[in-house]
């Protein structure tokens, strides 16, 4: 499961890749193994994760899911560490004050002083609204910058690339399941992890078995 949402292999190139090794499997096991554990590597890496910085990139991108294009909500902050993520089937208002709310859930109540997005209308809108509720400070600045949001342009890159791989997806629940493995195994190697540097390769490995309990 690790290579798979690592690395650009499709399922039936970690099939071959297991048969090198004498193991047999289904290339469908190694979808159900992602989707098992993918929303369980999300949920438990943030106890270990630090703390993201107060200046917001936010932007959405397209994914292909039944068919059907879908808008992948995504936020980082000024280096790059991812902050959180979210698919949508709209992009609309709605959406994007649900992301907003989404990311600001799972900073420990750290506020952004400042969330740049690009020309979409319904962030300044949302960003308003949730001032209004209280959800973000009166201070925060909505600041549309193109130019500041290549950090977030630039960090599409590895998940659209893992996606065309997996040549999409074929319904919404695996697709977010899938996405949330892609996401969680990107922030690791970008050193997210309190104490794994980025590029500590097996460190990853090791943290990751930990994670799950799994003997080295």
């Amino acid at each position: 499961m690790r290579w798979y949402v690592t690395y650009r292999l499709s399922d039936r190139d970690l099939v071959e890749m297991m048969a090198e090794r004498g193991l047999s499997l289904a290339h469908t096991t190694i979808l159900r193994w992602v989707r098992r554990y993918a929303p369980e590597f999300i949920k438990r890496w943030h106890r270990f994760g630090r703390t993201s910085g107060r200046s917001w990139r936010v932007d959405e991108t397209y994914v292909r899911v039944a068919g059907k294009w879908a808008y992948l909500y995504r936020a980082v902050d000024s280096v790059g560490d991812t902050i959180d993520f979210m698919l949508s089937p709209k992009r609309d208002l709605t959406a994007a004050k649900l992301f907003l709310r989404l990311a600001l859930s799972g900073t420990g109540g750290i506020r952004p002083r400042v969330i740049n997005v690009d020309g979409h209308p319904a962030y300044a809108r949302a960003i308003a609204e949730l001032k209004r509720s209280g959800d973000l400070s009166q201070r925060c600045r909505c600041r549309p910058s193109p130019y500041l949001n290549n950090v977030i342009e630039q960090d599409h890159r590895f998940i659209k690339k893992r996606i065309a791989a997996s040549l999409w997806f074929r319904s919404a629940e695996g697709a977010l399941r899938t996405i949330d493995g892609y996401e969680a195994m990107h922030l690791i190697r970008k050193g997210q992890i309190r104490w794994l540097p980025k590029g500590e390769v097996v460190g990853q490995r090791r943290f990751i078995h930990t994670l799950f309990g799994i003997a080295a």
